[in-house]
């Protein structure tokens, strides 16, 4: 089989477990955007989901496989567990790409076998085996998981992982499902693989990881020294729990230490090839869209993404970087595509140079989202004398994403001060047409504007998460909001961004229950009992 020794091979499982961190649920269009970005990003394979979990998973792998599933793209994956429903299910889901995997998982930990899958080991190699074949039967490349390898015992591992590779597995994986070992332990899970499995050079062995106790990127970083060839992670390390290895440290590691690793693949310690296919110009913009559409918020002292990644407080670092950036920082900010704040537009820039720019800046939107993102750009435009590239961003996010255009916000108007009682009026458009009108009183003004869109939707929702966020300086910055709420067990996010903060949070707020509302919509309803 084709040599990739001398590479890291990125697998993108933001889309798949990403998604499964509480809140961060995506409709199809925006994974569909989310996975055109990855696919600028450079990454090698895009598990766009769990086709068999439901019928919008299925849809949504199906779409990422057709649009993005190209000649020249990404190889489109789906998860499944080892049953043949999940498999067939994963199969038809990838159909269109022309490039697709399979991914099939079973446990081998004593844990799971016992209290989860309630197995015996024999049973679980025969599962594995057959199950393997099976998902060979409608593609070649397939991918196969003991599940909590990590607490697996070593002997039975090797022998499930050689059992999967004779049926045809063509990667193995094997993940830290619960975030437990540490660096070491998980090099020497790596090598003990390498050095037992007879039959591992027909595999190229895969590593997924949890970040529970914040070791994922290094429990990785070890797994390569010891014949990982492929790392699997999400943007920003989103995912269940504590979340999953981020792609974006590993890459930049990757990067900046790759006269560390060189060896370990083979190469000169001197080579400055890249390790891997990543396009790290991409890395701020992904980071910024998968922000943005799941609502999950970077931390300001996140590792390379976040707002604080590259900002000096400090009057001893900041004289060192003047003099040479080298003093305290390792890398450049451009390197992951964050420019300075570049002054590109005005009111009177035309259709022409706003999607020329908008190219530039790696958007390639249909005429649509390009005639709604041209009008916001007027609105902002008007407001202030000059757009950067960061209003850009802002923009074009806010305009792109997919809530469901249910309830419309058509007014909102707040009045408050230092011994007023901060009060809040609303018109808000049905699904009908129906204009409908309502105020309320608040502790402050955006409380008061909430209170009376819940006077108007009247949809019970708990507010979980407010945040506000300037995306550039100056008093008449761009301010972006992030909203989360609960109705009963499942949260849903909302955004939007204006120069007017209210207004903002008063379309963020719309833009979350427009989902609840639209996910409400969308249960089947108790049948009727006759009386």
């Amino acid at each position: 089989m084709e040599n990739k020794s001398e590479r890291i091979i990125i697998f993108d499982t933001t889309l798949r477990d990403g998604e499964q961190c509480p809140g961060a649920t995506l409709n199809i269009d925006e994974k569909l955007t989310i996975a055109k970005q990855l696919a600028r990003l450079g990454v090698d394979v895009i598990e766009a989901g769990f086709a068999f979990a439901s019928p919008g998973d299925f849809e949504a792998v199906n779409k990422i496989a057709q649009i993005v599933g190209t000649e020249t793209g990404p190889v489109i994956c789906s998860l499944a567990r080892a049953r043949k429903e999940d498999i067939k299910a994963a199969a038809q889901a990838i159909g269109p790409a022309a490039k697709g995997r399979i991914h099939t998982f079973i446990a081998t930990s004593d844990i799971h076998l016992k209290y989860k899958l309630k197995k015996t080991r024999k049973e679980v190699l025969a599962i594995a085996e057959e199950m393997v074949a099976y998902a060979k039967s409608f593609t070649d490349d397939i991918e196969f998981s003991p599940e909590d390898a990590g607490r697996s015992e070593p002997e039975f591992l090797y022998e499930v992982l050689e059992r999967a590779i004779a049926a045809g597995a063509t990667t193995v994986n094997i993940p830290d499902t619960v975030g437990y070992t540490t660096p070491s332990e998980f090099g020497a899970l790596i090598k003990g693989i390498k050095e037992n499995v007879r039959n591992i050079d027909q595999a190229i062995i895969s590593v997924h990881g949890h970040n529970d106790l914040g070791l994922a990127v290094a429990n990785f970083l070890e797994a390569i020294k010891n014949g990982a060839r492929q790392l699997e992670c999400t943007i920003n390390g989103i995912g269940e729990r504590a979340g999953n290895a981020a792609l974006e440290e590993l890459i930049m590691a990757l990067h900046v230490r790759r006269q560390y690793f060189n060896p370990f693949l083979g190469r000169p310690a001197e080579s400055e090839e890249p390790l891997t296919n990543i396009d790290t110009r991409q890395i701020y913009k992904t980071s910024r869209m998968v922000s943005n559409l799941t609502g999950l918020l970077v931390q300001p002292n996140k590792a390379i993404v976040g707002a604080n990644a590259f900002a000096h407080e400090s009057g001893i670092h900041q004289d060192g970087v003047l003099k040479n950036k080298l003093t305290y920082e390792i890398m450049d900010a451009q390197l992951i595509g964050l420019t300075e704040n570049q002054i590109v537009l005005g009111k009177h820039s035309g259709r022409n140079a706003f999607r020329s720019r908008l190219r530039e800046l790696g958007y390639e939107l249909t005429e649509t989202e390009l005639n709604k993102a041209f009008v916001r750009f007027k609105e902002v435009a008007d407001k202030k004398k000059e757009i950067s590239d960061w209003d850009l961003e802002a923009i074009v996010n806010d305009e792109i994403q997919q809530a469901p255009d249910l309830f419309k916000l058509e007014l909102v108007q707040v009045s408050c001060g230092s011994n007023a009682k901060p009060t809040a009026t609303v018109t808000l458009r049905t699904p009908e047409g129906e204009e409908l009108i309502d105020a309320a009183i608040g502790t402050g003004p955006v409380d008061a504007v909430y209170k009376a869109i819940n006077r108007v939707i009247k949809v019970p929702n708990q507010l979980i998460e407010f945040s506000v966020q300037s995306v550039t300086a100056g008093i008449d910055a761009i301010g972006e909001v992030t909203i989360r709420l609960r109705h009963e067990d499942r949260v849903f996010s909302g955004h939007a961004a204006n120069t007017d903060i209210i207004v903002a949070s008063a379309q963020a707020y719309v833009n979350a229950l427009n989902r609840l509302y639209a996910w409400l919509q969308n249960q089947p309803q108790p049948e009727e009992v006759n009386a």
